[in-house]
């Protein structure tokens, strides 16, 4: 008896703990009333969730994500870190001029892009890609930057609510000096949960657009991936974006596996200044909503960019493939496009907006 009960104390000791840190403020909120109202009148939502444009399988291996997860946290990570500091450069970004066309990349999928005197964030992630410390911890060197080196912010763009490109620490500390919230639907409810106020979240649907100015609009285009920050998955949903200014369009990637969507997006913006495509944390487990490298250059010929920049590498290990593979990746493409084309800089380089 005394075994039963000890036992019963120890589950329901688990339980609570689980049930605490599953409610901590950080997992965010999933939509309901109105907002999931509007969700539900989407095209995109589908039996009680969010889906992709074309069948998207989340695994394509026998293995389940459990079980993945499990292999990459305590299976030998030979050549998942790089052996020493990276070079990182950090500049004062308080005194860029808002005149000036740069853009700013820190790692992983979190860049500043300051365009025709305004200054977009996007996925920016300077604490914790994970809901626990130990989970996805930065490479030596590479986590220099945090939200007191940000200059005020007139767009915050979030490509989906992952915790390795929506924050919660980074956001609510950029709240008051964040003008604009713009997010994929859904996304918001995590915003409106951390205290910002619903006349600063914009959030679009796939092909729908937000016209700031006469020079100034953001698309919310489509993506291949997935959303959740906890137990249930897609009830957000997830974007890649297009910056459509008088001075440069700017496609912001996101996360997203290679599919018809790019094409499509490459026929609609016929001038495409720049392109920011993912390139890292790919695996073959998970090959339909991560873009692997032998199609990183059909991107690249479908959306027609001037220039193209890769992101998502170089500050977690998120997947078993050696640290530098994107970095090798990119060198690859040189070798397929146009040298030009490509744009390499280290992280904190202040790179120019020709």
């Amino acid at each position: 008896m005394k075994m039963i009960v000890t036992t019963c104390i120890i589950i329901a000791s688990a339980v609570l703990s689980a049930t605490l840190f599953l409610n901590m403020p950080s997992f965010g909120r999933i939509p309901r009333g109105a907002r999931l109202e509007r969700i539900r009148k989407s095209p995109n939502w589908r039996d009680g969730r969010f889906v992709n444009l074309e069948e998207t399988p989340m695994m394509t291996s026998d293995e389940n994500r459990l079980s993945i997860m499990m292999r990459f946290l305590f299976a030998g990570k030979k050549k998942l870190a790089p052996d020493s500091a990276l070079t990182v450069v950090k500049p004062d970004l308080h005194a860029l001029s808002r005149d000036t066309n740069v853009i700013v990349w820190f790692g992983h999928s979190s860049y500043l892009i300051q365009l025709h005197g305004k200054r977009f964030l996007v996925d920016p992630v300077f604490y914790k890609a994970s809901p626990v410390s130990f989970v996805n911890k930065p490479f030596e060197g590479t986590n220099v930057f945090g939200p007191d080196d940000m200059p005020d912010i007139d767009f915050l763009i979030i490509s989906h609510d992952h915790w390795d490109h929506l924050d919660y620490r980074t956001v609510t500390e950029l709240k008051d000096r964040t003008a604009t919230v713009v997010c994929p639907l859904g996304v918001g409810e995590h915003f409106e949960s951390w205290g910002f106020d619903t006349s600063r979240i914009v959030e679009l649907d796939w092909n729908e657009k937000s016209v700031f100015s006469p020079s100034l609009a953001i698309h919310c285009l489509p993506a291949r991936h997935f959303s959740g920050r906890g137990l249930r998955s897609n009830r957000t949903l997830w974007a890649s974006f297009m910056i459509e200014s008088d001075t440069a369009n700017i496609f912001v990637g996101g996360d997203s596996g290679y599919g018809s969507h790019f094409r499509q997006i490459g026929s609609r913006f016929p001038k495409i200044d720049i392109a920011i495509l993912e390139n890292g944390q790919y695996n073959e487990a998970w090959r339909y909503i991560h873009t692997m490298p032998e199609y990183l250059d059909d991107e690249v010929r479908d959306l027609k960019p001037l220039k193209v920049i890769t992101v998502h590498h170089s500050k977690y290990a998120l997947s078993v493939h050696p640290w530098d593979e994107p970095l090798k990746n990119e060198d690859a493409l040189q070798e397929q496009i146009l040298p030009s084309k490509l744009v390499r800089h280290e992280i904190g380089e202040i790179t120019p907006i020709d």
